[in-house]
């Protein structure tokens, strides 16, 4: 696995990963809640996939190397003001919207890439929005490694020689 210098990092593999494998998915982002503030804030086509990020778990496993235990929330939103119920109008789309949620399962479940490994589904909810809008929060665990506070190999600090 390839050192960890910025979450930036991981997020982008991540954004890549799910736009090439997600046809239906028009707009990836950090997740801060958009979907409550979607008039208020600049809008975001949809279907959208936000992604967060939070350590479970920290290591320490020397130079100042962790091993942490991520957990990433993918959370995907679908804006709808059409009935969805079985045999609505909108049947079509809430069925297309429930295929992706498989996708996005399908996609990262038990994969691993450059900036993590051994990807697990660990949650799998609705999100209540208070709005028109189908909203489904799913969790996973990684592990990544962090080597963001290792000194560079070129410096020396008094002590380690």
């Amino acid at each position: 696995m390839a050192d960890l210098k910025l979450w930036g990092n991981l997020y982008q593999e991540l954004a890549e990963l799910f736009s090439n494998g997600l046809e239906t998915v028009e707009w990836i982002d950090l997740w801060h809640n958009q979907v409550g503030f979607l008039v208020e804030e600049h809008p975001f086509s949809t279907p959208s996939l936000f992604l967060g990020f939070r350590i479970l778990n920290a290591e320490d496993e020397g130079r100042h190397m962790q091993k942490l235990l991520v957990q990433l929330d993918v959370y995907y939103f679908y804006e709808t003001f059409l009935d969805t119920f079985n045999g609505a109008y909108n049947e079509t789309d809430a069925l297309a919207y429930l295929n992706t949620v498989t996708d996005i399962h399908a996609l990262l479940h038990g994969k691993s890439g450059t900036y993590f490994s051994e990807a697990k589904r660990i949650a799998f909810a609705p999100v209540d929005t208070g709005s028109a809008g189908n909203l489904y929060r799913q969790s996973f665990s990684m592990l990544v490694e962090d080597y963001s506070a290792s000194p560079a190999d070129d410096q020396a600090i008094p002590g380690e020689v």
